[in-house]
């Protein structure tokens, strides 16, 4: 089985920046594709980036695109997610996840339906 944890969440002001890691433990973390999800109050479970086993491919949802990074070191079973000029409104949970079957598209990679090991989530705070 594969335990993961996320760390880096805390409180950050409109335009600031923030970095997420993932530490994943059991498994084969360096065959796993990765995810980045985030869910405020009274919202559902929405994607924001995903990154191939092998790095070949990255995917960022369009709100988030030019501004986060996804990134991963599988030397360290950890995984990373970069944020920049962070907005009030993307106050959220952020949950990193893993999978470890081939999803063909990037939209099938979006969905937390397709990623089998989730973390526990950590809280990002964006102050107005």
């Amino acid at each position: 089985q594969v335990h993961l944890v996320e760390s880096g969440g805390g409180l950050v002001q409109t335009g600031g920046s923030l970095s997420l890691s993932c530490a994943a433990s059991g498994g084969t973390f360096s065959s796993y594709d990765l995810g980045w999800f985030r869910q405020a109050p009274g919202k559902e479970r929405e994607f924001v980036a995903a990154e191939r086993w092998n790095v070949a491919n990255t995917y960022y949802a369009d709100s988030v695109k030019g501004r986060f990074t996804i990134s991963r070191d599988n030397a360290k079973n950890t995984g990373y997610l970069q944020m920049t000029s962070l907005k009030h409104k993307e106050t959220a949970v952020y949950y990193c996840a893993v999978d470890q079957y081939y999803r063909p598209s990037s939209y099938l990679r979006s969905l937390a339906r397709n990623y089998a090991y989730w973390g526990q989530g950590t809280q990002v705070t964006v102050s107005s």
